[in-house]
């Protein structure tokens, strides 16, 4: 004897069709995660991973020519600042980017024109809060960022927050 057939009708799609159609589903998405990496063809727009790692190379270029530019506006300063730059530095070759050697050292290009105020004070408190900010943008952009870029991040935000509390204290 035959079963009656079952009094509820079937909604959705049937197993037999969904296994039938898994690989082709995982085929289209294997493709389309390959076109997103960064060394992929066509014109494509670097990952936010990159894009954060330029951003980040970027801000410590810039926070060195701060450096420079208070450094040439209060030579006694260069001493107490020369480490902190160097710092700065090897951030941004870690980020990928390029610093130029201080204005003194070698030639270049005209350097970058950057207002100092006049009170060594001053100047260090707005280097301190440059180099804050900076840190604070770091510490916001790791937490979408890929794990090893994250701690990259990290670390150097740290590192920034601690030239800040050295800027500070040399204040006082």
């Amino acid at each position: 004897m035959p079963f009656p057939p079952s009094p509820r009708a079937r909604s959705g799609p049937r197993r037999r069709s969904l296994l039938a159609v898994a690989p082709t589903a995982l085929l289209v998405a294997g493709c389309s995660a390959e076109s997103e990496k960064p060394g992929a063809t066509g014109g494509s727009r670097p990952s936010a991973a990159d894009r954060t790692r330029a951003r980040a190379a970027r801000d410590s270029r810039e926070l060195a020519e701060r450096y420079d530019a208070v450094i040439a506006a209060h030579p006694k300063l260069a001493q107490r600042l020369a480490p902190l730059r160097a710092e700065v530095v090897r951030h941004a070759k870690a980020f990928g980017g390029t610093v130029p050697a201080p204005s003194g050292t070698a030639p270049s290009a005209s350097p970058p024109v950057l207002a100092v105020p006049a009170e060594e004070k001053e100047a260090l408190a707005e280097l301190a809060a440059a180099e804050r900010e900076t840190a604070d943008r770091r510490t916001e952009a790791l937490l979408d960022a890929p794990d090893e870029l994250a701690r990259l991040l990290a670390s150097v935000a740290a590192a920034g927050a601690a030239h800040v509390y050295l800027l500070t204290e040399a204040r006082r």
